[in-house]
């Protein structure tokens, strides 16, 4: 284990997998495919990669509320990831993971020392994030 830093827990559960982080924010609603799970918005970072299993580190999200349905879609259809970081959730982000049961935290401390391709244990209940 590399560390386990703290964060605010904003949905309940506990998610795993390697880390996928963008330094820019998502659109749900017109940036990923909720039938592939892959950001298919063209002028984003992270665009053609999956999200599917990945614990996806981004600062908010932007666009429609709709964006919501979005995550609860890919909860639907296994392509979701296993759990979300952000700098700072919004709205859209918690509501979306509280009906897809997606764990959430934001404001992690340490947040700068996680790696793409980390294996992290978030728990989104009592608010920490473990590097492994």
């Amino acid at each position: 284990m590399k560390g386990v830093f703290r964060a605010r827990g904003l949905v309940d559960g506990l998610g795993w997998g390697k880390a996928l982080i963008s330094k820019s924010p998502i659109s749900f609603l017109e940036g990923v495919d909720p039938k592939q799970g892959k950001i298919i918005d063209k002028s984003h970072e992270l665009f053609g990669l999956s999200i599917d299993g990945k614990v996806l580190i981004f600062p908010y999200s932007v666009g429609s509320s709709v964006g919501a349905y979005v995550l609860y879609k890919l909860k639907e259809n296994g392509k979701a990831p296993s759990a979300i970081i952000n700098l700072k959730s919004d709205n859209v982000i918690v509501s979306g993971c509280a009906i897809a049961k997606i764990p959430l935290v934001d404001m992690v401390e340490g947040l700068s020392l996680i790696r793409k391709g980390d294996f992290l244990m978030v728990n989104g209940s009592n608010g920490s994030v473990i590097i492994y």
